[in-house]
């Protein structure tokens, strides 16, 4: 009966594969033993239904692996193309989107709405200063806002320990700016004066003229650099300097006009005062527009636009407007030629879509030199490209011309003909007439050169190759910039370095020395490094000794080796006027006085005050040329010396803004540059006057 209720318990195939196993297993436990215990029934049979459910499963999983899936239909290149499409903006979406918010949010960390109620101390010296120096001034030992300053004076003292020495720097242009940013605060109190309280980009300044840049682009406020070194700086003009006790005449005007002056002391003086343009006697500057400082270029901007305004007026005749719209540049060196590619670009670009297109054909642009070329500074094949592309663009270059005077409304000027070599007087009505002929010193720095007598140079402040003021203590004032030239007299010295060479040969006359090829490769690291400008004259040493050994002897006498180094100094020429000089002077000061300040401990040891302590720390001034370049209107021409030079066109453009744009003073200029030439690719110029 039991085998019979199994087996209808299953159906089909199940019921036929589950029968025989089971009745044999049935047939096993009816054999046993009657003394073995009688195992229940429902044991084995559950058993063997698990069993017969994992050979069912077992089955199907090998049916389901024997038949293949079927592929996956593959996305078209379209449709995976819009996937990345879409993926790429949306993160790009949530990138920007999350940048605003962080934007905003620091945005309004900003504002401050509590106020400091705690007492500002103000040192009792600082607000009542002690008088003294040659005019019974007040000086000005500690400065309002010095508080490390009253620390030196009081606490250090009392502590043994020596105050940091003071640096005071005169002006904040290229050369300030670089000692700033290089020199380490904690060796020095720094202090700056200049009557401007910002650094001024002067590079682009002709682009600031048509409004390419605006003119905030190109300024840094001083006071950002000087609190980065915990200096301080003081809105004044510096007036004479007391160099036997240490003082800075300064001069403030204040709101009600009252003229002020007081004394700035110091341990070392920095003068980089920059310089003015050369006039050369020319009557009638009094009309003229220059470009040095943002004043002018704003001048010049609003100038320019009233000009195109009067000239659209029904009142304004045919002469007038022609007068109007001539603009004559005296001048054809880089800001000249500059800025008058500047103004070609505003008219071409901007003029015939905002004014009548009348005006264009009345546009004149003439550009007065007095040398056979413009850029003559430059590599010759430059020039003549630079002039080549003013010809295309109808600017008129006058070369071998001179400026006899200025009118009100015209230029005189007389100029060669090349050919007949007669001299020709023309005249030019102009609208607008800028200066811009070269450097001259400022009224600051020909008062210095009048105190000392050393000082005979009528174009600027003589220095030693360590830039040393000429005249002045040893180690106490230095110049930097426009303002200096770098001495170079080589023969003056010559006494000296033959001296040394004679006392290391026994020889007690100088001038009977004879120096062998030998004894002369060991003078020249000596006359290189006391001036490092030599270098490129100084290479060929063989042939030089082989030219002036006039009598064949095989030695150098001492009118032999005064004629070379004659010679030599004759070929030196005076360092550029240029940003990049007065920025290489600034970083060579700076690394100087570091070097100085962490000597200081070790000489003072040695009780070593006195000497040619520059000359003990630190190597000789250097100047390194890294090339000129100057924009001509939508292109750029570079030339890095030694004959090698490049100019063109769109590409040159941009390489020639990327240059300015990586010399720029802080990333806050970069950005406001950027901003400035994308406006102008966007919306143009603008045209206003204010």
């Amino acid at each position: 009966m039991m085998r019979q209720r199994v087996l209808s318990s299953l159906s089909g195939s199940s019921r036929r594969t589950a029968a025989t196993p089971l009745i044999r297993t049935l047939r096993t436990s009816t054999s046993t033993s009657p003394l073995s215990r009688p195992t229940p029934t429902r044991s084995p049979l559950l058993a063997n239904l698990a069993t017969l459910k994992k050979q069912q499963c077992r089955t199907m999983s090998e049916k389901t692996a024997a038949t293949p899936e079927p592929p996956l239909r593959e996305r078209s290149k379209f449709v995976r193309g819009c996937l990345k499409v879409f993926t790429f903006t949306g993160f790009a979406s949530l990138t920007l989107t999350g940048a605003v918010i962080a934007f905003f949010l620091y945005d309004a960390s900003t504002y401050k709405e509590s106020i400091d109620e705690h007492d500002i101390g103000v040192p009792e010296i600082a607000l009542n200063p002690r008088r003294g120096g040659p005019k019974n001034l007040p000086i000005a030992e500690v400065l309002v806002d010095c508080y490390d300053e009253v620390d030196d004076y009081d606490g250090e003292k009392t502590q043994g320990r020596k105050p940091k020495p003071r640096l005071v720097i005169l002006g904040c242009g290229w050369g300030s700016v670089a000692l700033l940013k290089g020199i380490n605060p904690e060796n020095y109190h720094i202090t700056v004066i200049s009557p401007s309280n910002y650094f001024l980009y002067t590079p682009l300044l002709p682009s600031a003229t048509v409004g390419t840049l605006e003119v905030r682009s190109l300024i840094e406020p001083i006071r950002r650099i000087t609190s980065d070194v915990k200096g301080h700086f003081m809105k004044a003009n510096a007036e004479d300097v007391c160099f036997s006790e240490k003082l800075v005449e300064v001069s403030q005007i204040m709101p009600d006009g009252e003229e002020r002056r007081f004394y700035v002391p110091y341990d070392k003086l920095v003068i980089g005062v920059g310089s003015t343009t050369r006039t050369h006697g020319v009557e009638g500057l009094k009309y003229v527009n220059y470009l040095k400082s943002i004043n002018d270029a704003r001048l010049i901007r609003s100038r320019v636009i009233e000009n195109f305004e009067q000239a659209c007026l029904p009142t304004t005749t045919d002469e007038e407007r022609r007068r109007l719209l001539s603009f004559v540049v005296c001048g054809g060196g880089p800001t000249g030629v500059e800025f008058a590619a500047e103004l070609f670009d505003m008219l071409n670009e901007d003029l015939a879509q905002k004014y009548p297109r009348i005006l264009r054909n009345e546009v004149s642009v003439h550009i007065v030199q007095s040398r056979s070329h413009i850029l003559n500074t430059y590599d010759e094949a430059l020039s003549r490209y630079a002039e080549e592309k003013f010809a295309r663009n109808q600017i008129d270059v006058l070369t071998d011309a001179r400026v006899s005077r200025i009118e009100k409304d015209k230029v005189i000027f007389t100029q060669t003909d090349p050919s007949t070599h007669t001299t020709v007087t023309k005249e030019l009505p102009y609208g607008l007439c800028l200066w811009s002929t070269g450097v001259a010193q400022t009224e600051f720095a020909q008062r210095i050169a009048d105190q000392i007598e050393v000082q005979k140079n009528s174009h600027a402040l003589e220095t030693d190759p360590h830039l040393r003021l000429l005249g002045t203590p040893l180690g106490d004032v230095y110049c930097i910039g426009d303002c200096s030239t770098v001495q170079n007299n080589i023969t003056a010295h010559i006494t000296e370095f033959v001296r040394h060479i004679a006392w290391e040969n026994g020889i007690k006359d100088e001038r009977n020395i004879n120096l062998t090829f030998s004894q002369w490769r060991s003078v020249v690291p000596r006359i290189k490094r006391r001036f490092p400008q030599t270098c490129d004259h100084l290479r060929r040493l063989d042939r030089l000794f082989e030219e002036y050994d006039q009598d064949q002897s095989g030695t150098l006498d001492f009118e032999e080796l005064k004629k070379l180094l004659e010679q030599i100094d004759a070929k030196l020429t005076s360092l550029p006027a240029t940003a990049q000089r007065a920025h290489q002077q600034g970083q060579y000061l700076a690394k100087k006085f570091n070097l100085l300040a962490i000597a200081a401990p070790g000489l003072e040891l040695n009780q070593v005050q006195d000497g040619d302590l520059d000359e003990a720390v630190y190597k000789a001034f250097e100047y390194k040329h890294l090339g000129s370049l100057a924009y001509i209107g939508n292109a750029a021409v570079f030339d890095w010396g030694n004959g090698i030079s490049a100019g063109g066109g769109i590409i040159f453009l941009y390489l020639w803004r990327s240059v300015y744009f990586a010399q720029s003073v802080s990333m806050r200029t970069r950005m406001l540059m950027a901003m400035d030439w994308t406006k102008r690719a966007l919306f143009g110029r603008d045209l206003m006057n204010f």
